[in-house]
């Protein structure tokens, strides 16, 4: 059972996340919160402590915290898969593959999944759904050693990650994701239904185990008018860095 002052933050996460408490908007006041919840106030500040960590409200000694930012926007402070982000937000995730083969591995999937040039992986084309409209075209290269548990899986499984955690006992511990812009090439613009050249937001992600072994590569191309990033930096916690030139999603056009 969670301690008390984790569920008291998980309260408070969902009651963000329905926009009880807006960003901009100050939470209630430790007193008024122990109060509510019937515990100390050094209960709640714990609770309180765990949000500001996450970069979900401000903190400044003496006032009231302020909500800095709702788990509506996709964070990469977090590790979780699109299905399980559509969910935290009330939304319904869907999944269908459109194309899957056994291939040899490129010089940039082997260098991510540090495997040689050529060695066997699953390439697994699949289109992602909120509340029904496509959102989202994934390209993912799944390492030999996963590839046979993936091909299990239903081709409309809405969570791949959920059911290799399930099925395998595999768990995406570590992500890296490199950000960028493309444009929609004929096989984009048809599988989700917009205009040839139009924006894509482009994630190139490599996921691993706990144990560091890369588990997949993607190309993932989002549609930019359904879904938002979000990284929250402080001077305790920055994960954003700045790199030069395009990235590696480039190659993969």
């Amino acid at each position: 059972m969670a301690a008390r002052h984790e569920r008291i933050a998980d309260e408070l996460r969902k009651a963000i996340d329905a926009q009880e408490y807006p960003v901009g908007a100050r939470l209630p006041s430790e007193a008024e919160l122990a109060t509510r919840y019937g515990v100390s106030r050094g209960t709640v500040r714990q609770a309180v402590a765990a949000l500001t960590a996450e970069g979900l409200v401000g903190a400044r000694q003496g006032a009231r915290r302020v909500v800095l930012a709702s788990r509506r926007s996709q964070s990469f402070a977090e590790l979780r898969s699109f299905a399980e982000w559509a969910r935290a937000m009330g939304r319904t995730a869907t999944g269908e593959v459109v194309g899957s083969e056994r291939r040899p591995a490129t010089a940039q999937e082997a260098a991510a999944l540090h495997v040689r040039t050529g060695a066997p992986v699953l390439y697994v084309l699949r289109v992602r759904g909120l509340d029904g409209e496509r959102v989202l075209v994934e390209r993912t290269v799944y390492a030999d050693w996963i590839a046979d548990a993936v091909e299990r899986i239903e081709p409309d499984c809405p969570s791949v990650t959920r059911r290799l955690r399930e099925d395998a006992g595999l768990v995406f511990a570590y992500g890296e994701h490199t950000i960028d812009a493309t444009a929609a090439g004929t096989r984009d613009a048809d599988l989700l239904g917009i205009r040839r050249g139009s924006p894509l937001l482009r994630v190139w992600r490599v996921t691993t185990t706990r144990e560091g072994r890369p588990v997949e590569c993607s190309d993932d191309r989002y549609r930019p008018d359904a879904v938002s990033f979000a990284i929250h930096n402080s001077i305790d916690s920055n994960p954003l860095t700045r790199r030069h030139g395009a990235g590696p999603a480039a190659a993969a056009s």
